[in-house]
């Protein structure tokens, strides 16, 4: 995903106040702070791709995702990650990451 395009995403689908809580990386707040991250780690990890391992699930106005992460043409997943989100009105109110532990 291109700059210019995640930044569009970001805008359509985060509050503007919105707060991200990376478990390793600490708190961003804010639309700009998301996308500054967010290119700071896909910059860090440019052949890195995430693949949901399971449709996501919500309920009320949380949902939750388990995302497999692998380096480009690698079979074997180099670890598991799982968003919590909590929206308001629609658009996401706070993003929650954790690193699961794999086997």
């Amino acid at each position: 995903m291109t700059p210019v395009r995640r930044r569009a995403a970001i805008d359509e689908i985060f509050h503007e106040d919105a707060v991200f809580y990376d478990l390793k990386g600490g708190i961003f707040r804010g639309q700009d702070e998301i996308d500054r991250i967010a290119g700071v780690l896909k910059a860090t990890h440019p052949d890195f791709e995430y693949q949901p391992l399971f449709p996501p699930e919500e309920l009320g106005d949380a949902g939750r995702v388990s995302m497999g992460i692998w380096r480009s043409r690698q079979t074997t997943s180099l670890r598991r990650e799982t968003d919590f989100i909590v929206a308001r009105n629609g658009r996401i109110a706070s993003l929650y990451l954790f690193f699961d532990n794999l086997p």
